[in-house]
């Protein structure tokens, strides 16, 4: 099976391919100190979620502990604005506090638009509902790039960097071009310095876009509407993968003429391209091309109307289980049967 982003190091190991051996071991040694990383915790946040996190999630909350050692979730709030959430709220022991028993973390601070391979682990500006997580394209496997999106705005996933702190990095530069009042900004930049000193001596890119990021952009079959790509396994006789028969604009049309419908009549006809093309996806699944059904399917759930809904229900499951990603298809269930703009802390007192 194809792997989501090449070659992963093991946790602890050091960085980037090219670095000398002497500064490995450097890299190595400050990585590897852990200790002050209640294991547990950190074991316990794997196992809410049910995903592998990487390195760089706990490196960053190891910097915001020392930013703020009583609050780390706080480190950030007052100046960048970013508040640490989602797995971070484990290691913050919030989970241990909250009043529900039956806590789903599928759905914890997931935003109206985030699809199953989104991660909040910030949380920013609550008016665009803007929020940086990871993105992985196989469930069992570590992200591939750290992405962010404003809910309020649309369904669009940008790409941040690799890790957290290339991804607040990009945030804090923006930032600091926008502030003009002197005591904010030399606060912003004073994180700034301690940010990217931290990210070079834990051999962490600033880059937005890293080589590791071009390769898995190789491996892309399709950008979909959030423009983060869909990466789906293709062998060497093309199978895996057909195109959908309507161009991104058209599939717009269409989903806007069903949306815009003045009668549920006139609505049950504009769905006439969406029917002859969930034809196509069983067609296609037939034959092991299961990237089409998941297409589909992502684009309705990004075009984000309820009217959609029963379609992606039908489409979204099949296609990951038919793609051996089972956590994700239940994510799309769970947050198709509770899809909301607010209230997405599930661990609120």
């Amino acid at each position: 099976r194809m792997a989501g982003g090449g070659k992963r190091r093991p946790r602890g190991a050091a960085g980037p391919a090219g670095e000398q051996s002497e500064k490995n071991g450097a890299v190595k040694k400050r990585r590897s100190n852990q200790a002050d990383n209640p294991n547990s915790l950190c074991q316990e946040a794997e196992t809410c979620y049910r995903l592998r996190l990487p390195e760089d999630f706990y490196q960053f909350w190891k910097f915001c502990e020392e930013l703020d050692p009583e609050k780390p979730s706080d480190a950030l709030v007052s100046s960048v604005g970013l508040k640490l959430v989602g797995p971070y709220d484990i290691l913050a022991g919030k989970h241990k506090k909250a009043k529900s028993t039956d806590v789903s973390f599928n759905l914890h601070w997931r935003f109206f638009y985030d699809p199953p391979e989104f991660q909040t682990i910030l949380v920013g500006d609550s008016r665009t509902q803007y929020h940086i997580g990871y993105f992985r394209d196989v469930p069992d496997e570590l992200p591939v790039w750290v992405g962010a999106n404003e809910a309020k705005k649309g369904c669009v996933i940008s790409q941040v960097g690799d890790n957290v702190f290339a991804a607040v990095k990009l945030l804090l530069s923006k930032k600091l071009k926008e502030v003009a009042d002197k005591k904010k900004n030399a606060v912003l930049k004073d994180i700034d310095e301690k940010l990217t000193r931290t990210a070079k001596e834990l051999g962490y890119s600033l880059e937005q876009k890293t080589l590791k990021m071009k390769q898995r952009d190789k491996k892309v079959v399709t950008k979909a509407f959030h423009g983060a790509g869909l990466v789906v396994p293709v062998d060497k006789n093309d199978v895996g993968y057909r195109e959908l028969p309507e161009t991104n604009a058209n599939l717009k049309k269409i989903c806007k003429a069903i949306v815009d419908a003045p009668t549920d009549e006139e609505r049950v006809k504009a769905f006439a391209p969406i029917q002859e093309m969930l034809t196509f996806v069983q067609f296609a699944n037939d034959e092991c091309d299961y990237g089409m059904g998941y297409e589909l399917g992502m684009d309705l759930f990004c075009y984000g109307s309820h009217y959609f809904h029963k379609t992606v229900g039908q489409l979204l499951p099949l296609a990951y289980t038919l793609l051996n990603r089972n956590l994700f298809a239940e994510i799309i269930k769970q947050h198709l049967g509770n899809r909301r703009e607010e209230d997405l802390d599930q661990l609120a007192p």
